[in-house]
């Protein structure tokens, strides 16, 4: 395999038969309509032949196009299975691992980072990837300590690449729409290139991880590796063994599938109470499995391990308690009480009126995996939300386009989206309701009893409920409006909270903000 496409005419080229080949295809099928066949099985022929296209390119440039495409494969979950099914194999490998980059290009990124004494700082280098993923590839070694390590290469050329791919796609995202149903790939784009710059710093991700590593450093259910070294474009941290994600989605065991959703749930809330910081990137390679420390030990104490710190949200108060209360108000009912923290937050523009027992018409079947105190989540029933929210002909639809995402929600909003992928891919029976009680700002009514509902904690979160309130009123309602629809169902998932959010942003936006690192 050769190095990184780099020339802007090669990927431009190849990302620009993607809407080429959409069209034809798009004409072939009114062909074939026209001589009688039916429009739903033509359109079910075009997503697939689309798909496979899309896929197979973004996997091959890397850079921003395989960043993309690592977005939209965590929602393979709401495609139809007669569509999914035939390539579900080729997204857990684009999840997995892409082409690899040569030796020589290997050595010489090490070599002008590290110096040219590079390999006196390990006892042995696996010159061949363990995993090559969009910006960088990752190599097993041996530390000069004895520390078995994996040592991430960022690709020569990836800023560049980056950038280039997604103002490429992002010239013709809508026509790529079609591919998964409600979803709007312009926004994910946009929110792309937005953190370039960050996707990029080693020094950022570094320091991410490291606060990670040192506060779950004890924990029984969660382990991160810490940093060793940390160079410009070189980061060395400690070796994690365990079984991905994505072979647990293709063959894990049902304990194994409900333990690493219980897990990864538990994750989503517990990590920005503790640490300040939502992992943004939530996609199956990201994640291991590990074994408990005890040798007679059960799937109780399997525990998740978390990789890849590049691309995180900044919430020092942790998740806005708006969410946790907005949800909180749903599943009781309280129509007029959601409507109003919707639109105080931006939720719904002041141009704008809504009916609030139309709102909560809309949001009550996304956040049902709340209301019960254990939830399994399907494909089937991502599938049904995302029919029922991006159906034009449906009230849920009409009631979507009419909502507003505000800034300040735009990551926590695509995170949910994605974990909630993750957790219909595992096909996870989760006790969600538990891990809102005990992480979720607001979801628990304020100790103090006024009643607002902004301001109670949950649980072992709850400390920080009283703390970061305002959070929604930092963005200008309308400045991260979404598009027809697609990401206006899920700026409520905000309001019902990060669990619900994604899980109902998935039917109405499901890739839209879905971006996997």
């Amino acid at each position: 395999m050769s190095d990184l496409p780099r020339k802007a005419v090669t990927r431009t080229a190849k990302l620009a038969a993607l809407p080429l080949g959409f069209a034809g295809r798009t004409a072939l099928g009114l062909g074939k309509r026209i001589g009688g066949r039916p429009a739903e099985m033509i359109a079910s022929e075009l997503q697939q032949r689309t798909a496979e296209q899309l896929f197979s390119t973004l996997g091959q440039l890397k850079g921003g196009a395989m960043k993309v495409g690592q977005a939209l494969s965590v929602f393979e979950s709401a495609l139809p299975e007669e569509i999914a099914g035939p390539y579900r194999a080729a997204l857990t490998k684009l999840q997995e691992a892409a082409p690899p980059m040569p030796s020589q290009s290997v050595h010489a990124a090490l070599e002008k980072r590290l110096g040219s004494d590079w390999r006196d700082l390990f006892e042995e280098f696996e010159d061949k990837p363990a995993a090559a993923a969009s910006i960088g590839q990752v190599h097993r070694a041996v530390w000069h300590d004895g520390r078995e390590v994996a040592v991430k290469v960022q690709y020569p050329g990836a800023g560049e690449a980056l950038l280039s791919d997604l103002t490429q796609l992002g010239r013709f995202a809508r026509l790529l729409g079609p591919l998964i149903p409600g979803m709007d790939i312009k926004p994910l784009i946009a929110e792309l290139r937005d953190r370039v710059s960050e996707e990029l710093d080693y020094a950022l991700e570094a320091q991410a991880q490291r606060d990670h590593a040192a506060e779950f450093a004890d924990d029984p259910d969660v382990v991160i590796p810490d940093v060793v070294h940390q160079g410009s474009e070189v980061l060395v941290t400690e070796w994690m063994d365990g079984v991905p994600l994505s072979e647990v989605i293709a063959d894990g065991t049902p304990e194994q599938r409900d333990r690493a959703g219980q897990l990864l749930a538990r994750f989503l809330f517990s990590g920005t109470a503790r640490t300040g910081l939502l992992h943004a990137d939530p996609h199956p390679g990201n994640f291991r499995l590990l074994p408990g420390t005890a040798e007679s030990g059960g799937p109780e104490q399997w525990r998740l391990g978390v990789l890849d710190f590049g691309t995180v949200d900044r919430l020092p108060d942790g998740l806005p308690p708006l969410i946790g209360a907005a949800l909180r108000g749903a599943l009781e009912g309280d129509a007029e009480g959601v409507y109003a923290m919707l639109c105080e937050a931006g939720f719904v523009r002041e141009s704008v009126e809504l009916d609030p027992d139309a709102v909560l018409d809309y949001l009550v079947p996304i956040i049902e995996p709340a209301r019960a105190e254990e939830f399994t989540f399907t494909r089937g029933w991502l599938r049904t939300q995302a029919a029922r929210i991006a159906d034009p002909r449906s009230p849920a639809h009409q009631l979507g386009r009419q909502l507003n995402l505000p800034p300040a929600y735009l990551l926590i909003h695509r995170v949910t989206l994605s974990t909630i992928g993750v957790l219909c891919q595992l096909g996870a029976t989760v006790r969600l309701r538990e891990e809102l009680r005990d992480w979720l700002p607001g979801f628990l009514p304020d100790r103090d009893g006024d009643g607002d509902g902004a301001g109670g904690g949950g649980g072992r979160g709850g400390d920080m409920a009283e703390e970061g309130g305002d959070m929604a009123e930092d963005g200008e309602p309308g400045s991260g409006e979404s598009d027809a629809g697609a990401l206006g169902p899920p700026e409520c998932g905000p309001a019902d909270g990060p669990a619900d959010g994604a899980v109902e942003e998935p039917a109405d936006e499901p890739l839209e903000q879905a971006a996997g690192r």
